[in-house]
């Protein structure tokens, strides 16, 4: 079911109007899908079937369905757009999230877009999808038919900015590029704005706001009720999610690894910084658990320390049992300087070489190519700082 509380502009009519056409022809999305690249770029055999218009966006379509497999189920039938599919959540966090609005009743997704988390809230609960673009809403409510449960989908088109969320669960994803090419990381250029995500964590009954994991949000999150919790998967920080109200968790930072379902959860400002010399282990944390200031938390709970004030390595002297971090068997500590690099590995070169480094300058390629190749079995060098000293520890991946 969809209303629209305000009438569209042309533009918005327009953009409204072909994407209907297009749904009503399935042959052209076909013919598209069957054409070669060659014909889809030149387009000539295709517009002498099909309008131009409708051709171009099928042709559009296409290519952003493709880009969209990797991160979504059933890509090739979704209503894409290629900005909505790179501000749109992965399924597998907006599942991940969807699990804490279960049953929740009066739920709204702000700013729905194309409706990812529109359809993974409605597998548990009826949703609200409201944006200001009429077109993105028929498109959440679509895809909600494809991903979701549509009986459980209403779509308005209206401005967030102005209603009033008391007494509702939501869940919001503000805009963060509006007309910038790219993704902004500073909160208050968001639309809607800080200011306004403020005031609905003061007004509504609980929920969450989704904002990028590098963005400004320590600056006006870091201390209050809220539980900000970092989400990853594949080994990358995807999002950062500001859970407030009746859906906060009670410690102030989780970081959750989606690959493994592992989630840790903890205040920075209790917990203690110990250093100690590299151990039998040396272990690279999640990008989850770095950028939720939860290193002396991990550390404190499965017995690692960190190598140095400045670095976000951790050391062990047992194997870690915890998939909040990728471990690597120390093998030796050198000095960081290449000479002495190579002449450690002159005397056992290997058939493959992985080389990592966080705070130190270090061309990756350029070590890489001048290190001696044989036959010895894969190694790691780490450049990092040990206690001050900018050293290569040689390990291996376990």
């Amino acid at each position: 079911m969809e209303s629209a509380l305000s009438p569209p502009d042309d533009s918005e009519k327009t953009a409204l109007e072909l994407l209907e056409r297009l749904r009503c022809h399935p042959d052209l999305l076909k013919a598209v899908e069957n054409a070669s690249p060659v014909e889809r770029v030149n387009q000539k055999k295709l517009r002498k079937e099909f309008p131009p218009e409708l051709v171009r966006e099928a042709v559009s379509l296409y290519e952003t369905r493709q880009r969209g497999r990797e991160r979504l189920p059933h890509a090739d039938h979704l209503w894409l757009t290629r900005t909505g599919l790179e501000q749109a959540t992965t399924w597998d966090v907006a599942v991940h999230k969807a699990k804490r609005f279960k049953d929740q009743s009066t739920m709204a997704d702000l700013c729905c877009g194309i409706g990812i988390d529109t359809a993974a809230l409605s597998k548990n609960t009826s949703v609200l999808a409201i944006d200001s673009s009429s077109s993105m809403v028929r498109r959440a409510t679509w895809n909600s038919e494809i991903l979701g449960n549509p009986s459980q989908v209403t779509g308005e088109v209206d401005d967030v900015t102005c209603r009033e969320w008391t007494d509702w669960f939501v869940h919001a994803d503000p805009d963060r590029r509006g007309d910038r090419p790219r993704p902004t990381r500073h909160l208050e250029a968001y639309l809607p704005d800080i200011q306004w995500m403020q005031r609905l964590i003061e007004t509504a009954r609980g929920g969450a706001i989704k904002v990028g994991p590098a963005s400004n949000w320590p600056q006006h999150f870091a201390t209050g009720s809220c539980e900000i919790e970092l989400i990853s998967l594949a080994g990358e920080c995807r999002e950062a999610t500001i859970w407030f109200g009746e859906l906060a968790g009670q410690l102030s930072r989780r970081a959750t690894n989606l690959t493994t379902g592992e989630s840790l959860a903890g205040d920075p400002s209790l917990a203690s910084r110990k250093i100690a010399p590299i151990d039998a282990f040396i272990c690279e944390p999640d990008p989850a658990v770095i950028r939720a200031g939860l290193l002396e938390t991990l550390a404190e709970n499965h017995g690692f320390s960190r190598i140095d004030y400045e670095e976000e390595y951790l050391t062990a002297s047992q194997k870690p049992q915890t998939s909040l971090v990728t471990p690597f068997a120390v093998e030796a500590v050198l000095p960081a300087g290449l000479k002495h690099v190579r002449r450690y590995f002159i005397k056992q070169p290997r058939h493959h070489y992985e080389i990592k480094c966080r705070r130190l300058s270090v061309d990756v390629e350029s070590v890489r190519r001048r290190l001696p190749v044989g036959d010895g079995q894969p190694a790691t060098v780490i450049f990092c700082l040990l206690a001050g000293q900018s050293q290569a520890v040689v390990a291996r991946r376990l």
